[in-house]
């Protein structure tokens, strides 16, 4: 898990802040793996839960098949028009024709693209983040020495000379697949793993969780969440990144209200079992409870009334991490995780409410425009749901000694 952390850490840029600030319009371009909706869904909902006080807003412009260099058409129409202030570009696979137009023609067109994509959004005043594009199934070893691992490295390193930023999704995911790779080793055929469906390019549901931790990091997404330390001899306690008040001590119980800034990110059942290919525990999601000076023994944590589980005094002295802590993989675990499922399903929502509309923008058809008009109207009002479900509340959190 370390050697992952430190990977991702040297493999992505160091930002001072999370790089999506309150009034952003972020539009997702690419091709069919931006198009399947799997990666974006989880930056916009992890930017909803970290950061509930800025309005971002989440555009998908990806379609099959294309490239950087096809997308010049449709930049006006897929981001400029949607006010775009961010735009991620993650374009490669298709424009060498699945590596069987890896050539210097077709390498050309796509450096040409990238670097027309830049221009045309210096112009509008648009950041535009230039990525590498999702690993493919061939093998660690091959592919790091592959003609796209070198055209997209090419393609990033004119981003960076024309003063754009980067993101490296392919190094970044493919230490998940060594991770995978490893892990498959000692399984059953059945209970193996894989990134990507039977084509070796499209992604699985592991490998979109990748590329969304991927780019959640580049973008700059803090390991801390918040912090709580307690010390039960005084009663005393500090909290960083959240308030803490009304702490009392009583028949050796310790109960305080804790309120946050931002909360931590979880998806459904048995999520956890991710953990195990993405740090996300470690790498995003340090939601931290630290209680010195209890007397020996176990200790029942609760939150909101709901029972996360059962620690030691000597575990809960060093740290624990709250976030997707539970008693049963089954349900969720605190309040904020009860959250965080909520606003999953909102993102869920509202993704393919938008995807109704861009359906008509891309392909034409009849006559929708009160349609149109109407999505967009609904569009607004989700956004404000998502947020009104993303905002931290108080809460309640009790440690009760387990008698013997």
């Amino acid at each position: 898990m370390k050697r992952l952390l430190l990977f991702f850490a040297l493999t992505t840029i160091v930002r001072a802040d999370y790089a999506l600030k309150d009034g952003d319009t972020m539009v997702f371009l690419g091709d069919s793996i931006t198009g399947a909706r799997g990666y974006t869904k989880l930056v916009e909902h992890y930017t909803l839960m970290r950061f509930p006080e800025r309005k971002v807003r989440f555009v998908n412009a990806g379609q099959g098949g294309d490239t950087a260099n096809g997308c010049l058409a449709r930049l006006d129409r897929d981001v400029f028009s949607k006010g775009a202030t961010v735009v991620t570009v993650a374009f490669g696979i298709n424009d060498i024709g699945w590596g069987t137009k890896a050539d210097e023609e077709h390498k050309q067109l796509y450096l040409n693209g990238i670097r027309t994509i830049i221009e045309r959004c210096r112009a509008k005043n648009v950041r535009p983040v230039i990525c590498s594009p999702a690993i493919t199934a061939e093998a660690p070893e091959t592919a790091v020495k592959s003609y796209l691992q070198s055209m997209t490295d090419e393609g990033m390193a004119l981003a960076k000379s024309l003063g754009a930023d980067t993101i490296d999704l392919h190094r970044g995911m493919r230490e998940v697949q060594r991770r995978m790779i490893d892990g498959n080793k000692n399984s059953k055929p059945e209970d193996q793993v894989s990134m990507h469906t039977k084509d070796g390019i499209h992604l699985s549901e592991l490998g979109q969780l990748a590329m969304g931790y991927a780019m959640i990091k580049g973008l700059g997404a803090p390991e801390e969440v918040s912090s709580v330390e307690i010390d039960a001899a005084s009663a005393t306690a500090t909290g960083s990144g959240c308030q803490v008040k009304d702490l009392v001590s009583k028949d050796g119980t310790l109960s305080f209200t804790r309120l946050d800034e931002g909360l931590p990110l979880n998806l459904g059942a048995l999520w956890q079992l991710q953990h195990r290919w993405i740090p996300f525990p470690e790498g995003i999601n340090g939601y931290r409870l630290m209680v010195k000076n209890l007397p020996a023994g176990d200790y029942e944590l609760k939150a909101g009334g709901r029972v996360l589980g059962t620690e030691k005094a000597e575990r809960l002295a060093k740290g624990v991490n709250l976030a997707s802590m539970t008693a049963s993989g089954w349900h969720p675990g605190g309040p904020w995780h009860v959250q965080s499922w909520v606003v999953q399903q909102l993102v869920e929502s509202r993704d393919d409410l938008w995807a109704s509309g861009s359906s008509v923008d891309q392909y034409g058809g009849p006559d929708l425009t009160e349609v149109r008009a109407a999505i967009h109207r609904q569009d607004d009002a989700m956004v404000d749901l998502q947020r009104l479900a993303a905002r931290p509340r108080p809460y309640l959190m009790e440690i009760i000694p387990v008698k013997p």
